[in-house]
Order: structure tokens, then C-alpha cells, then sequence
């Protein structure tokens, strides 16, 4: 049903939905229409005009009724392109899995052979295998669907490449499951919106291609007409009567353009890729709202966010996943953010920059300054040259964020020449440089590697390299830390430390790990549902929360040698941004609750050293017990 919601708000898909259900509720109604009969001639009356008396469309140079043959050759061309399709989705189809699930020599001889069918020009191997196989409509039909079978083919191939090598297929063959049953069951579901997708999208050219073929005198056979012989046979008349070949010619244009923008729809409502907006080309900054209220900056502190709200506007839902946050960090300071997935923190650090993809986002309220200079809503070309200069990011998968192509030198050169000139041999010198500041071995020999070449610490450490590379005044980090193995995440962690203190860094670093909080951060914000709750010196929370959800939180944490202690999971569920509760979004997962919790705005107070939003915080004997 979702998928048929999606479809209807795409208007052009829609539009190709009416007209198509239009066109094919009209050929299927066809035969109980009160039409005369399309292959009786009347040479008495040939060659009528449209809106002739009997003959509302005509006639052709036999003095048959174009509407009726219109009628008639609509549902022949619809029925043999609609089979073409379906036989072409189903043998390609079996072919390309077949192909893709036994790779090797099963996947080498069956998709060379569908290389040298793909080597031929389509139009001519069709019109080859009419010529062997003899003029007639079925003939065309067997001739359409074989030339695009390599198509589906070495698209459900490639996919299907993919899915063999998932844990899912593997766990199937360890279950015993015989290679039948796993292309039915693991497989085959897998690649089925693909292929609808691939027929919804190339239907349109196979009934061009019958038409085609009938146009040639190929396909279907006097007196029977198909839209294309009906063509084929006004061609003779184009310039004197020029309405018998506008008739069908109209109804072709219809039918494909109708097919057309029904198969792109159905691609966006199928594709979940498309459905969350993932394919979209986002905007180079993020929107920002109109009656956004700016705020003030810290005078002490190089970054500060204050109220910032980021929504994501998808249809008629708003997801408020920043929700008015104010934060600020000091010249060689390390601020860490800390809370649940889903809790806002990405979000939070990627507005920095604009960097939020809109659509679908937009920054509602708030401000972000640097140095003074408010961010947000700020023209692209300055936001461009901030970038990777004097606020750098590090991301969380350096698999995903380093280019597989390219070596890691290239790629630290290119980082540096996107905000200076230099030289190719000054590039190189510096990317091994940079290799060196993060301690990776032999960096003269490995800046000519590529990514996949390297193990995940290096790897990320060439992430680090690649956010020093135009020695910025702030990092953001989000979490970078978390794919790695304990002893090269130490070894992450004392780096950027060491580079903190030696460069004068303020680094802001996203987590969800309280250890690294521990080790590496002077202060600390912990979020929940797109706000801070608690926010103060990190010693300070770690010794005696306050906010019951970061009390929680620690109470998550196993300590080592710490004797038997009772881990605690949080009951419930963090609430979804688009729907949050009033007054505090903790409250439903908290024992401490009250009524007024969940009535009215709970603020941001100042309480000594930090900053908490509760009514009803933990007591200091209570946070150090």
C-alpha cells in the first residue's frame, strides 16, 4: 500500500497510470464496443476525412474505419509487447541468476554468450531472426522478446552477484538448503522488484519494436492490423491523407509515453534507495528556513551552536532531529556528544557546514558560529572555502568515504589543492608528511596505495590525514572509533589527543561510548531526541550524573574489575522525532516521571558546573552511589 501511496504523489506517474489504465480498459472492452468490423472494406468510400458521417476517425485507402482498426490494433500491439516483455523478464531473468549464483565457469560461458547477442545491433538481430523464422506477428513477438533478453540478463546478473555472497545465502547453505531451493526462496525474492522495475521501463520499446517490425511488412499480416502495419500501410498517403497515419501514430506516442512515465514511477515507489531520497542530487548547502532567528556567539569559544534546529520535511511529515541545541567549543578543547543512535548527534555536526542533504533537510532556527561568522544560511563559495580548511570532518567508515579508485595520495593531494595551488611534487611530499603525523609506517611506499589495500585503523587514520590536510582550527569527528578493534581504537584515540594538544585543535567528537568520553573529551553533551539534556565537565557527569537518562546510560556500561554489578537496559524505545511527546521525551522511559514532566517546556538550567534539563535530576547521593 505504501508503494501504491508513493506512486499516486508522483503526479507525471500518475497521469501515466489513468492513461494507461485508460488505453488497456478500452482495449479489453474492444470486442463489446458497437464498432464495425475492422478488416471490411468499402472502396466507395476510402480515404474519408475525420468526423465523416459513420466514421468518426476516417477512413483508410480501402475505405476501412480507422477507429475500429485503431481499437483492434491497440489490443494486438498492447498483448504482444505485454508478452515480449514477460517472456524477455523471465528467460533473461532466469539466465541472469543462474549466472550470478554459480559465478565462475557457469557465469563466464553463459555471459559471454550473452556478449556476443549484445554485440549485434538489436534491430538487426530481430530483423534476422524474422528472416529466418518467417513474417508474422508471433514470429515478431519471438523476435522482440530474444533481443532483449541479453538486456535483463546482465541486469538481474549483476544484482543477483551481489546477493550470493550475502550472510543470508550463506546461512541458507550451511542450513543445508539445496541451490534450487536457495534461488526460489533467498534469491528470487530478492530480484523481483528489480525485474518489474526493468519491464516496467523497457515495455514501452518492445511495443515500438513490434511496431516497427509491422511497419517493415514483418510482423502482423494483412488484413490483421497492428498499430505499426496501419502505419505501414498510410505511408503511401502521408502528404494527401495524412489522418491515416496521425491515427496511429498518435496512439503509439500515448501508449509509450503513458508506459514511459508509469515505469519511472513504479521504479521510484519499488527502489527503497529512491523511496528515502537517497538517489536524490542534494542541494551544495542546506536549505535554510526563512524565519530563522539568528542568535549570539560565545565570545570565548571558536564554534559555538546555539538553538540550532534542523528538520527533515518528507511529504507531509517534519522529523525534528535537531530540536534547539546549544554547544560551544574552546581553541584545543575536546567537546564529546554523546547519546543513543537516532539521537540527533550526525545531524547536529553536519549543520556545522550545511552539509545536512536537502531535500529533505532544512535548518528551522538558530545559529552556527565560527570565529563570529555565523554559518548558516551563509552563500555556498564561503562555505565551500571553509570546508576541509578551518572546519574538517572525520567520518565514521573511511571504506566509504575514501575513493576505491584513487590512491590514498592522490587523494590527500587532491584535499590540499581543492584550497591551494601546489605542485605535484610539493603534494606528494606533503601527503607523506601528513602519512607520518598519523603514524603510519613506510608512508613514502604506502601513499601509493589504494584503499582496500590497507587494514580499517590505517585506513581511518588516513581519514585523520585527510582532515589535517589544510591544518584546520576545528575537527568534527563522528565516531570514528567504532568499526575498529579495541587496541588500534586506543590508538586512534591517543592520536588525536596528541594532535589536539600540539596543534591547538578543537575537536568536537561524536560517540556512543563512554570509555572514549572518558579518555579522550574535557567536556561532555549528552543528547536525546535532537536535544541536550545534560552538559557539563566530563569528570563531573562520569563521577555524579545527574539526568536519569545519562544515569541509565552508565548503568549500561560494564566496568572491569569492578566486581558483579547489575547491567540495566533502558526500557522502551527513544521516541520518533516526528512524533514526540510533550513536555520531556524521556519521560516515558523514565522511573522518575511525573504529570508535570509531560506537560510544558522543561529548559536547559544552569545547575553549578553543568547544564541539565530535568525536573526531577538525580541527587548527588543518589549519582555517586
Amino acid at each position: 500500500m505504501r508503494s501504491l501511496a508513493l506512486l499516486a504523489r508522483n503526479r507525471l506517474a500518475l497521469g501515466g497510470l489513468i492513461v494507461m489504465g485508460l488505453v488497456v480498459f478500452l482495449a479489453l472492452l474492444t470486442p463489446a464496443l458497437p464498432l464495425k468490423p475492422p478488416n471490411i472494406t468499402d472502396t466507395s468510400n476510402r480515404f474519408l476525412p475525420p468526423f465523416s458521417q459513420g466514421a468518426i476517425l476516417g477512413t483508410d485507402h480501402l475505405g476501412r474505419d480507422l477507429l475500429s482498426r485503431l481499437m483492434w490494433g491497440t489490443r494486438l500491439s498492447l498483448a504482444v509487447g505485454f508478452a515480449a516483455a514477460l517472456i524477455a523478464a523471465t528467460i533473461g531473468a532466469a539466465i541472469g541468476i543462474v549466472a550470478g549464483y554459480y559465478g565462475g565457469r557457469t557465469d563466464n560461458v553463459i555471459m559471454r554468450g550473452v556478449d556476443m547477442l549484445m554485440a549485434f545491433p538489436y534491430i538487426l538481430l530481430a530483423l534476422a531472426i524474422v528472416a529466418a523464422l518467417g513474417p508474422g506477428l508471433i514470429n515478431a513477438l519471438v523476435a522482440v522478446a530474444a533481443v532483449n533478453i541479453p538486456f535483463f540478463a546482465r541486469n538481474i546478473r549483476g544484482i543477483t552477484v551481489g546477493i550470493a555472497h550475502k550472510e543470508f545465502v550463506d546461512a541458507a547453505r550451511l542450513s543445508g538448503m539445496s541451490d534450487a531451493r536457495i534461488i526460489l526462496t533467498e534469491i528470487l525474492p530478492n530480484v523481483i522488484p528489480v525485474i518489474v522495475i526493468a519491464m516496467s521501463t523497457t515495455v514501452g520499446w518492445m511495443i515500438l519494436e513490434t511496431a516497427g517490425l509491422s511497419f517493415l511488412g514483418l510482423g502482423s499480416q494483412p488484413p490483421v492490423a497492428d498499430l505499426g502495419s496501419m502505419l505501414g500501410e498510410a505511408r503511401a498517403a502521408l502528404i494527401t491523407n495524412p489522418h491515416t497515419s496521425i491515427v496511429p501514430g498518435l496512439m503509439i506516442l500515448v501508449i509509450v509515453m503513458a508506459i514511459n512515465l508509469l515505469g519511472d514511477g513504479i521504479r521510484d515507489a519499488l527502489d527503497p534507495r529512491l523511496k528515502s531520497g537517497a538517489l536524490n542530487r542534494p542541494l551544495p548547502a542546506t536549505l535554510v528556513a526563512p524565519s530563522r532567528q539568528p542568535a549570539a556567539q560565545h565570545a570565548d569559544a571558536i564554534l559555538t551552536l546555539d538553538n540550532l534546529q534542523t528538520q527533515f520535511h518528507v511529504k507531509d511529515r517534519v522529523y525534528r532531529a535537531v530540536g534547539g541545541v546549544s554547544l560551544s567549543v574552546k581553541p584545543g578543547e575536546c567537546l564529546g556528544i554523546i547519546g543513543e543512535s537516532g539521537s540527533g548527534k550526525s545531524v547536529t555536526a553536519l549543520s556545522v557546514m550545511g552539509l545536512v542533504a536537502s531535500p529533505p533537510g532544512i535548518i528551522t532556527g538558530g545559529s552556527v558560529h565560527y570565529q563570529g561568522e555565523d554559518l548558516v544560511g551563509a552563500p555556498y563559495r564561503r562555505l565551500r572555502t571553509l570546508r576541509g580548511r578551518e572546519v574538517a570532518y572525520i567520518f565514521q567508515d573511511p571504506q566509504a568515504t575514501l575513493h576505491p579508485l584513487y590512491r590514498v595520495g592522490d587523494q590527500l593531494i587532491e584535499a590540499i589543492t581543492a584550497h591551494r595551488p601546489l605542485s605535484r611534487d610539493e603534494g606528494r611530499r606533503k601527503a607523506i608528511d601528513l602519512l607520518d603525523a598519523v603514524r603510519i609506517p613506510n608512508a613514502s611506499a604506502r601513499v601509493n596505495d589504494y584503499p582496500h589495500e590497507m587494514s580499517g585503523g590505517m585506513r581511518q587514520r588516513v581519514g585523520i590525514a585527510m582532515a589535517l590536510a589544510n591544518d584546520p582550527e576545528v575537527i568534527i569527528a563522528d565516531e570514528p572509533t567504532t568499526a575498529l578493534d579495541v587496541t588500534v581504537q586506543a590508538q586512534i584515540l591517543s592520536l588525536l589527543d596528541d594532535l589536539r594538544r600540539e596543534r591547538g585543535l578543537a575537536i568536537v567528537f561524536i560517540t556512543h561510548d563512554f570509555g572514549v568520553v572518558g579518555q579522550l573529551c574535557d567536556r561532555v553533551a549528552v543528547m536525546y531526541a535532537g536535544r541536550i539534556v545534560e552538559q557539563g565537565p566530563t569528570r563531573a557527569i562520569l563521577d555524579a550524573p545527574r539526568h536519569p537518562y545519562t544515569a541509565r546510560l552508565m548503568a549500561c556500561v560494564p566496568e572491569l574489575g569492578g566486581g558483579k554489578r547489575r547491567l540495566d537496559a533502558i526500557p522502551g524505545l527513544p521516541p520518533a522525532v516526528d512524533d514526540l511527546p510533550p513536555g520531556c521525551a524521556f519521560a516515558p522511559r523514565c522511573d522518575r516521571a511525573t504529570e508535570t514532566c509531560r506537560t510544558g517546556e522543561i529548559p536547559l538550567d544552569k545547575v553549578g558546573d553543568r547544564a541539565l534539563r530535568c525536573l526531577h535530576p538525580v541527587t548527588m547521593t543518589e549519582a555517586v552511589s
